[in-house]
């Protein structure tokens, strides 16, 4: 299974563990919960989503007719959670591995902070943190070697880089801070 394939697996138990949707509102919700740049195709919703009902993750039940607006549609399917998809979505969500820390990981292991236990929580905050602490230590090497080399929009480019990590380094020490004083319900600081 892919990295890519595991993050929507989870995403999409996750999702449909508050409640059954159609495969279009899914959609729209993993569109949402992966971001803005990870825009999901129906080509890859539906095969992963015929894949999670054969493993009886997911089941489907009565087709919902079509609005009336939409002549000639046909009725939309219904996914819902099964027993083993809750119980594989408990077990995903208690898992820290690297891949919480990355880029493409983390925004959605964030998305259902709500329903992860606070040990698991600040490592997964702790975690990335620390790589994007790593990353931004090497950006700031490599540019100290090669700053006469630059041209000026490199330059400028690569302190927007610099800063916006360092805003999310401080993001994060503000979740991990929060998360230490009332790890039952923190939520971020405003």
């Amino acid at each position: 299974m892919t990295r890519r394939s595991q993050m929507l697996e989870f995403a999409v138990l996750g999702l449909l563990h508050d409640g059954p949707t159609h495969g279009y509102e899914l959609r729209r919700r993993l569109n949402s919960a992966l971001g803005p740049f990870r825009a999901l195709s129906y080509g890859t919703l539906y095969p992963a989503l015929k894949a999670l009902v054969g493993r009886g993750l997911i089941a489907t039940t009565s087709p919902v007719p079509a609005p009336a607006t939409t002549a000639g549609s046909r009725s939309r399917i219904v996914y819902e959670l099964t027993a083993d998809g809750k119980e594989r979505f408990d077990d995903l969500v208690a898992k820290v591995g690297t891949d919480a820390y990355d880029d493409d990981g983390f925004d959605v292991r964030f998305h259902f902070f709500g329903r992860t236990e606070a040990d698991v929580r600040l490592r997964i905050l702790e975690g990335r943190r620390s790589r994007l602490e790593d990353n931004l230590a090497r950006v700031r090497e490599t540019a100290a070697r090669n700053r006469e080399r630059l041209d000026a929009y490199t330059a400028a480019l690569q302190q927007h880089g610099e800063e916006k990590t360092e805003r999310e380094v401080r993001w994060l020490t503000e979740l991990i801070d929060a998360e230490r004083r009332h790890p039952t319900d923190p939520g971020p600081m405003p």
